[in-house]
């Protein structure tokens, strides 16, 4: 058995950042640079896509810009008390229909892999990038001019880390890793079972 950031698994030849991922709040408010950023993206860009479609894009706002308070305004009050100190922050899209038209029906379940990239990378340069549903989609798809064949997928917050007691109190406890379900309840040989 192995056992990382209070994570166990029973595949000790699983990679360890699978372990060491997780999406913590306490960032210290420290910008990242240009090319930081641009490292995160480059590792999102190298995900799987069916037939290579690149569904994903990634629109992102620095702190300390205007467009900052713009995306911050773009979450619910819970997540803003605690993105006030995160680099940066972004608002994932997918394109839902090819250029002739037709229905990319793995949309979302490409830009989630693309997602997936980034925060692996994010957890390999020790960063934190911490997804999230909370903020109103429509605002955001509309202040970001995001056209119709694009759907809003996610916002992410992304930051160094900072210290847990900077948080809400009500979110310092779940600064923690969260465990998983256990692959009798996930994997199924042959057909599903409840």
């Amino acid at each position: 058995m192995k056992t990382i950031n209070n994570r166990n698994t029973n595949y000790n030849e699983l990679n360890d950042i699978f372990l060491k991922r997780f999406s913590p709040r306490a960032m210290s408010g420290e910008i990242i640079t240009e090319e930081e950023l641009m490292t995160l993206f480059e590792a999102a860009r190298w995900a799987p896509s069916a037939n290579n479609f690149q569904p994903w894009r990634f629109i992102y706002a620095m702190r300390d810009t205007p467009e900052f308070e713009k995306f911050l305004s773009f979450l619910t009050p819970n997540n803003q008390d605690w993105c006030k100190n995160t680099a940066v922050l972004v608002v994932v899209i997918s394109q839902n229909k090819s250029a002739e038209n037709k229905p990319i029906k793995t949309h979302s379940f490409d830009t989630g892999s693309a997602w997936e990239n980034l925060a692996l990378q994010a957890t390999e340069m020790n960063f934190v990038a911490h997804g999230m549903a909370g903020f109103d989609y429509n605002i955001a798809k509309k202040e970001l001019a995001i056209p119709d064949d694009y759907i809003v997928e996610m916002m992410i917050a992304i930051g160094k880390h900072g210290k847990i007691e900077d948080l809400p109190e009500p979110l310092q406890a779940r600064e923690t890793p969260s465990d998983r379900k256990p692959l009798s309840e996930i994997v199924f040989n042959g057909k599903f079972s409840a």
